[in-house]
C-alpha cells in the first residue's frame, strides 16, 4: 500500500505540484479579497426576501448576458477549486460557498438569508465590515 502511495506521488510530481501552487493562491486570494468583497454588499441586501435589484444594470442585453456568463463560469470554477480544496491545502468550504453565492440556481436568496440568519455567519461578516469603514449589514427578517 505505501508502496503503491510512493509511487503515485512520485508519478505525479508535475499534476499535484501544479494543485498545490493553485491551492495555494485560491488560499491568499480568498484571505486577501473576502474584506473587499464583504464590504461591497448593499446595507439592506438581505432584508426583503425578494431578490435585491441593482441600481444601474447593463444597459445592452448582450452585455448583460456576458457579465452574468462570466459571473457564473467565475462560481463554477469557485466551486470545482473548493472541492478539489477538501482535500488539498485551502478553504475548501468557504471557496464552496463563494462559487455558490456567484452562481444563478433556483433557492438561492432562501440560501443566502438563511446562511445569514446565523448570529455567528452575520457577527463575523459584520466584523470584516467593520474593518473596512462599512456600517453592518441589516439582518434578515
Amino acid at each position: 500500500m505505501i508502496e503503491t502511495l510512493t509511487s503515485f506521488f512520485q508519478d505525479n510530481q508535475a499534476i499535484l505540484g501544479m494543485m498545490a501552487g493553485f491551492s495555494i493562491v485560491m488560499f491568499v486570494g480568498s484571505i486577501l479579497s473576502l474584506p473587499w468583497l464583504l464590504s461591497l454588499i448593499p446595507t439592506d441586501y438581505f432584508v426583503s426576501a425578494e431578490p435585491y435589484k441593482v441600481e444601474h444594470p447593463p444597459a445592452h442585453p448582450v452585455i448583460r448576458i456576458i457579465v452574468v456568463s462570466l459571473k457564473n463560469l467565475l462560481g463554477w470554477i469557485l466551486i470545482i477549486a473548493g472541492i478539489a480544496m477538501l482535500v488539498l491545502p485551502g478553504q475548501g468550504l468557504l471557496t464552496i460557498v463563494m462559487g455558490l453565492l456567484l452562481i444563478n440556481f433556483p433557492g438561492k436568496r432562501r440560501f443566502e438569508r438563511s446562511l445569514v440568519r446565523s448570529p455567528r455567519v452575520l457577527r463575523s461578516i459584520n466584523w470584516f465590515r467593520g474593518r473596512r469603514g462599512k456600517p453592518s449589514l441589516l439582518a434578515p427578517e
